[in-house]
This record gives structure tokens, C-alpha cells and sequence, in this order.
């Protein structure tokens, strides 16, 4: 019978961090801090793997994911909300949003108050692909907090949270303020 190779592959991965340092009381220096940086790395490459069959199969790359989740966080943001969100210009956000609008994932309207505006949200077709991403990036994600434990999702949180500078962290705020 034919091993899965991806089973035997987390296998060996949870073997063998029991034999992982955990952080020194030195944490500060910089064999510590590059071992952080590699983490953040290769923890953001394995969990793009997670949703690469998805995205390819819709023809879609890693700049449309990341405007269909934040898109799809809260209905009618603006194109404003959206770039200062992502920290991409506005002719890259254009480009995804166009293609995203052709393929009939998005749908933009003009705001309430003001005309000019453009409000967005994620189609019937956009959520269910949103959905499918996001329930990729959950299992992984719930995954890897269980074997964490509470303690260590809270403190993986809190650097995370220090290393953004305090607007963009005003904006995770009000991001889970609106759910």
C-alpha cells in the first residue's frame, strides 16, 4: 500500500519537534530572532500550500485571496478600507479587483453617502470560494493551536501584534470589532 506522502511527512514533522529548542531565556539575540524570521517564513509558505489547488483551479493567485478574505470580512468596504488593509497601491488593488469583478466573485456599487465611493462585497459564487479557502487555512491553523495549547496561541499573538506598527494594528482591532 502507497504512503500518503503528506502523512508521513507531518508524522515526521511532529516527531521531531520534541527534539525542537524551545526559546532561550536569551531570546533576544539573533540566533533566536532568525529562528523566529524563518518561522514566520516557512509557516507563510505552508500555509499558501494549504489553498494552492484551490486558487489554481480557479485561476486565481495569493493577491486575490488576500482581497476575497478581507472583502469578505465585512460587506460594502471600501476600495479605500481594502488598499489601506492590504498596503498594496491602488493600481495593483485595480488589477485584482477587475479580474475578481470578471470572473464574478466581487461586485462593487456606488456608496450610499457618497457616489464616488465604491463599496465592495464577495458574490454568492465569491463566498463559497472564500469559504473554501478559509476552511483550508482553519483546519491547518486549528490544528496547529491545539497542539499549541491556549498559553502559546496567545503569546504567538502578541509578537505578531508587536511587530505591526500601531495604525495597522488599529485596524486588526476594528476588524474584529465588526464581525
Amino acid at each position: 500500500m502507497k504512503r500518503d506522502k503528506r502523512v508521513s511527512v507531518k508524522n515526521d514533522a511532529a516527531a521531531m519537534k520534541d527534539t525542537l529548542p524551545s526559546a532561550s531565556p536569551l531570546f533576544l539575540r539573533e540566533d533566536e530572532v532568525r529562528r523566529g524570521i524563518e518561522l514566520l517564513h516557512f509557516g507563510h509558505v505552508a500555509m499558501m500550500a494549504m489553498i494552492d489547488d484551490v486558487l489554481v483551479a480557479h485561476g486565481l493567485g495569493q493577491a486575490h485571496h488576500r482581497a476575497l478574505y478581507f472583502i469578505g470580512r465585512q460587506d460594502d468596504q471600501t476600495v479605500g478600507a481594502i488598499l489601506s488593509l492590504l498596503g498594496i497601491t491602488k493600481q495593483s488593488l485595480n488589477r485584482v479587483l477587475q479580474d475578481l469583478g470578471d470572473r464574478g466573485f466581487v461586485e462593487s456599487r456606488a456608496g450610499i453617502r457618497d457616489r464616488r465611493q465604491k463599496l465592495l462585497r464577495l458574490t454568492p459564487r465569491g463566498r463559497v470560494v472564500e469559504a473554501e479557502l478559509f476552511s483550508r487555512l482553519r483546519e491547518g491553523m486549528a490544528a496547529a493551536y491545539a497542539q499549541a495549547g491556549q498559553g502559546p496561541v496567545t503569546g504567538f499573538w502578541r509578537v505578531l501584534e508587536g511587530l505591526l506598527p500601531p495604525e495597522q494594528l488599529g485596524r486588526l482591532i476594528a476588524l474584529q470589532i465588526k464581525r
